[in-house]
């Protein structure tokens, strides 16, 4: 299921659509109220199977000028939805060739934690950051 950019945003204006699951959506929408940044939508996909494939194509088509489709998530690179949802090529499939794909998460490790609150910090000021287009993080191919 995917449940759509809910705040008041002008679609016109919009280059970035951000997708994600779970707490980091909240982390997200501080973040942009923060910065106030204003090009930037984010959709939730709380239900990953079976993917649904419509309501991604309706989402993204509601941002005509958005070219930056992103994927965030709190968890590593080789962990978390990324992982399976890459696998399947579920996203890279419904883009147009204006669109591209990335991926905002934390580094490829073997524990999802990295086991020092500062580090943590970092990271998610880094991702958070990455996320909303004000650090180059991570482009797909």
């Amino acid at each position: 299921r995917v449940i759509g950019e809910v705040e008041p945003i002008n679609a016109k204006k919009v280059t970035r659509v951000i997708f994600c699951s779970g707490k980091i959506y909240y982390d997200l929408v501080a973040a942009r109220h923060e910065k106030k940044v204003a090009h930037v939508a984010i959709a939730r996909l709380e239900q990953l199977y079976p993917f649904p494939e419509t309501s991604f194509h309706e989402e993204v088509a509601k941002y005509p000028k958005a070219t930056e489709i992103v994927w965030c998530q709190d968890e590593p690179r080789n962990q978390g939805p990324w992982y399976w949802i890459a696998s399947r090529q579920h996203l890279s499939r419904e883009l147009n060739d204006k669109q591209h794909l990335l991926l905002v998460s934390r580094p490829a490790a073997a524990s999802p934690a990295v086991g020092y609150a500062s580090k943590h910090n970092a990271q998610q000021k880094a991702l958070i950051d990455s996320a909303l287009g004000e650090i180059e993080y991570y482009k797909l191919p």
